[in-house]
């Protein structure tokens, strides 16, 4: 996430909050152990809250596009 976020215009305090959220929701599960694809989504979706283009940048790594035509869908649905 703070990968995606560098050299980006968010603040130390957006960043904070959004952890927060995920925390937040992980913990309002009561689950032991959470899997990797929920933090991803969780990550994903603060990440489109607070800046797209570090939500572009993340998404393009974590969902590994097989093809051009997954890339632009993710954009379009921006």
């Amino acid at each position: 996430m703070m990968l995606a976020l560098r050299k980006r215009p968010v603040s130390v305090e957006q960043v904070d909050a959004a952890f927060e959220r995920i925390r937040d929701k992980l913990l309002a599960t009561g689950a032991r152990e959470v899997p990797s694809t929920r933090l991803g989504e969780l990550v994903m979706r603060e990440l489109k809250r607070i800046d797209k283009v570090a939500y572009v940048r993340f998404a393009s790594v974590y969902r590994s596009f097989e093809d051009v035509d997954e890339f632009r869908q993710l954009i379009r649905d921006i």
